[in-house]
């Protein structure tokens, strides 16, 4: 995602005039975005924009307005994250790979994965969480499956999923199996080609090549 994007898709605003007033007051004035911030889902409107899926308009101007800041990016954050609304956390948690933060945003991933906003668990796990550690990354993964969150959601999945990922989810399909119960079937998917790629592949039998026919 980049700020042109954004900017793109929310062209048809209920208020544009504010959302260009705000963004220069934020450019000029770091804290003013403060005042700003939370106001975005009043004037830029709650929906979602079509040309940005898994987006909605106020995300979208709040991670406008984080975007717009000059300094302060990572104490920007990380103060509207833990005085905002559930729509307000999401929405600096997808703002985060955006910013010129490097990993000072980590902290904000944790937390979002302690608690059980499935929204939030999502956006937490959105391309920012690269700088999720393996162990903490698999754990967050596996939250998704407990807690129902799609795991198209987890970015970078094929990549970073890896044995350990695929040992933690064949305990968990175990135990559900035990249970009764089922394991959704993304992660039950995800599972299948971890254990498929995890086996060893047959070896090839070169005819013609490894043997000679004596004449």
């Amino acid at each position: 995602m980049t700020v042109d994007e954004l900017r793109a898709a929310l062209r048809g605003v209920p208020d544009p005039d504010w959302l260009a007033t705000a963004l220069d007051r934020v450019a000029a004035e770091p804290t003013a975005i403060a005042r700003f911030f939370p106001a975005a889902g009043r004037r830029c409107g709650r929906h979602d924009l079509p040309d940005l899926p898994g987006w909605t308009a106020d995300e979208a101007a709040r991670a406008l307005l984080l975007a717009s800041l000059r300094t302060d990016h990572a104490e920007q954050a990380g103060a509207l994250y833990r005085t905002g609304d559930a729509a307000e956390k999401r929405a600096v948690l997808k703002a985060l790979p955006m910013l010129p933060i490097g990993a000072a945003g980590t902290p904000l991933l944790h937390d979002a994965i302690r608690t059980n906003d499935t929204r939030l668990v999502a956006a937490a796990l959105g391309p920012y969480a690269r700088h999720l550690d393996p162990p903490a990354w698999r754990q967050a993964v596996l939250k998704c499956v407990f807690t129902g969150v799609p795991l198209a959601a987890v970015a970078d999945l094929d990549s970073r999923a890896d044995g350990e990922l695929a040992e933690m989810l064949a305990a968990l399909a175990a135990e559900r199996r035990a249970a009764g119960r089922s394991m959704p079937a993304d992660a039950t998917e995800l599972l299948d080609r971890l254990t498929a790629a995890s086996q060893p592949q047959p070896r090839e039998v070169l005819c013609g090549s490894s043997t000679r026919t004596s004449t």
